[in-house]
């Protein structure tokens, strides 16, 4: 144990949380935290993001601030291993990401009309993003959509890039079409290898139309999780009631009880 960690206690300090991390790599620290890579790390990064979507989704604010301090550590954690590599520090990144909401918000820190809608303000971001890629020689449109992205997020990215510079269908009503034919084709793949090729290009067209309709699809997803997790529990609640079990009932019953849940508004 270090003097450092002996001495240590919650603190509000964002110094001492790099400091612990500094010592949880150095020799003599945490031999697991010590073999870590930017790669091995990454999949914990995302792993905390969403941990702190569910706390969100489930209003579990008691637990919020861990969550959150959990994906801070994250950053910290590769602000780390990038210092020990001569890339930057914790203080680059900070560096960067206030330079960056100054540079995004001319309206509020650079003395413009700070009275410009949020439509207005969407705009400049997206006329700023795309002076940022072509700083960054990133020619493409796409070019800097994350391809680590859940894929159903990834597809809402793409496809709204590719509209800012007019590949889109006009309206709603193309796109239902090319749902319905989707589908079709779906039904009418011949082989398994094109069976997943034309669901890809469903569920492709359903985040379009998510987009077109402006609902967030994967936030979309994560309700009809929800609401079917919510369900199911009460399908399996009044089975054990009975002294059954869903392994136990017929398909025909557990319907039932999944209309009963409907009816009695469980969403």
């Amino acid at each position: 144990m270090t003097t450092l960690t002996k001495k240590l206690g919650p603190t509000r300090d964002i110094a001492t949380l790099v400091e612990i991390m500094r010592v949880l790599r150095a020799p003599g620290g945490c031999p697991w935290d010590r073999d870590q890579s930017f790669a091995t790390i990454a999949p914990y990064t995302i792993e905390e993001a969403y941990e702190v979507a569910s706390a969100i989704e489930e209003q579990d604010f008691a637990s919020l601030p861990g969550e959150l301090g959990d994906l801070l550590f994250q950053a910290v954690f590769h602000a780390q291993m990038a210092a020990e590599a001569g890339l930057f520090d914790f203080g680059d990144v900070i560096e960067a990401v206030t330079a960056k909401m100054i540079r995004r918000h001319p309206h509020v820190f650079g003395g413009e009309d700070a009275k410009q809608t949020a439509e207005d303000q969407k705009a400049y971001w997206e006329r700023l993003k795309a002076e940022e890629r072509k700083a960054k020689a990133q020619t493409g449109v796409l070019d800097d959509v994350p391809s680590a992205l859940p894929a159903l997020v990834r597809a809402e990215k793409l496809q709204k890039r590719a509209a800012s510079v007019g590949f889109d269908w006009n309206n709603v009503d193309h796109v239902l079409e090319k749902l319905a034919e989707e589908a079709r084709e779906v039904v009418e793949a011949p082989t398994q290898e094109d069976r997943a090729e034309e669901l890809g290009d469903l569920l492709f067209v359903i985040a379009n139309l998510a987009r077109h309709l402006k609902v967030d699809p994967e936030a979309a997803l994560r309700s009809a999780n929800a609401k079917f997790t919510r369900r199911f529990r009460h399908i399996e609640a009044t089975l054990v009631a009975r002294g059954s079990s869903p392994t136990a009932a017929s398909l025909e019953e557990m319907e039932a009880l999944w209309q009963d849940a409907k009816a009695k508004g469980i969403k």
